[in-house]
């Protein structure tokens, strides 16, 4: 059987495939599905100093080969995640990533101080990339400046590994992500969801109520694939591929391309056991072509 344990920034996971924040909630959901244990990590529902509501409905829309989504971090905030989740998370033998955001860089500091020094937290993930904010979110992930800015003042705050959420919303994201390597970063996860938007011509109104959101899935695959290629080439720190991973050999392309690890979103919602039978491919995978660790996969795209 071979080794699929990886090691992202001194996270220990004991396979690559973790279930992507906002769309795993908090992990309890899933138990009637599948043993939480047996993923290598579950990124939670991004986390905010105050509770929040979110955007007013409607906030999803299917699109023919993705979701849109305009959900805009609706959580109850850092202190009922400690009274209330973390309890449960601790009991889980997988690692758990904060997912940590905010409206201003004392907002993000605020949420990684009530976190410090909790044996249940394994990293936190500073989502930068989030379009479905009005403040925050974008507004640092879209400029480097701003993006190491905001790393150099929650970086010393961290006791656990930092991983900074990136967006494919830029021009380059090398630039961004080096951005972030110079400014402390200890890995980068990409890509989040892509800027978009759809209209029923029936009403002639946006499907959304914000009018744009975040497109997720099979449709934007080949851009994220993209990116983390680009990515694990411009920096030294790990790199976690997201977007549009739905089978085993999506995970298997971003782990060629340069991917440590990998996260699973959107396929969730289509098939709880998405995970698990990922998983499961890779090592079939690994059988095949006589390996014996998954990190002999990583970054070894032939080009």
């Amino acid at each position: 059987m071979a080794d699929l344990s990886v090691n992202i920034a001194g996270i220990k996971l004991k396979n690559p495939v973790i279930a992507a924040s906002g769309t795993y909630a908090y992990g309890w959901e899933y138990q009637d599905f599948l043993d939480a244990a047996k993923l290598g990590g579950i990124a939670v529902k991004g986390t905010t100093p105050e509770e929040r509501q979110g955007n007013p409905a409607p906030r999803l829309a299917e699109t023919p080969s993705g979701l849109l989504n305009a959900v805009g971090l609706q959580n109850k905030g850092v202190d009922s995640f400690i009274n209330e989740q973390l309890p449960r998370l601790a009991k889980l033998d997988t690692a758990v990533i904060v997912n940590v955001s905010g409206a201003d860089e004392a907002e993000y500091c605020a949420v990684i101080e009530k976190l410090r020094g909790r044996p249940a937290v394994a990293g936190f993930e500073l989502n930068i990339s989030c379009p479905n904010v009005k403040r925050g979110g974008m507004a640092y992930g879209t400029d480097p400046e701003a993006a190491a800015g905001l790393v150099r003042r929650v970086k010393p705050l961290c006791d656990k590994p930092l991983i900074v959420k990136l967006s494919p919303n830029v021009t380059d994201i090398t630039l961004i992500a080096c951005a972030v390597e110079s400014a402390g970063a200890d890995a980068v996860s990409l890509i989040n969801t892509i800027l978009g938007m759809a209209v029923d011509v029936e009403t002639q109104k946006p499907k959304l109520s914000t009018v744009t959101g975040g497109l997720s899935g099979p449709a934007i695959k080949p851009i994220a694939l993209r990116m983390v290629w680009q990515t694990a080439r411009a920096v030294k720190i790990p790199v976690i591929g997201i977007g549009g991973i739905s089978v085993w050999q999506d995970a298997v392309e971003f782990l060629l391309s340069g991917a440590s690890a990998v996260q699973v979103g959107t396929a969730n919602f289509i098939d709880p056991l998405a995970p698990l039978k990922i998983i499961d491919g890779i090592e079939k995978y690994l059988a095949r072509k006589n390996l014996t660790k998954v990190t002999d996969i990583i970054g070894k795209l032939n080009t």
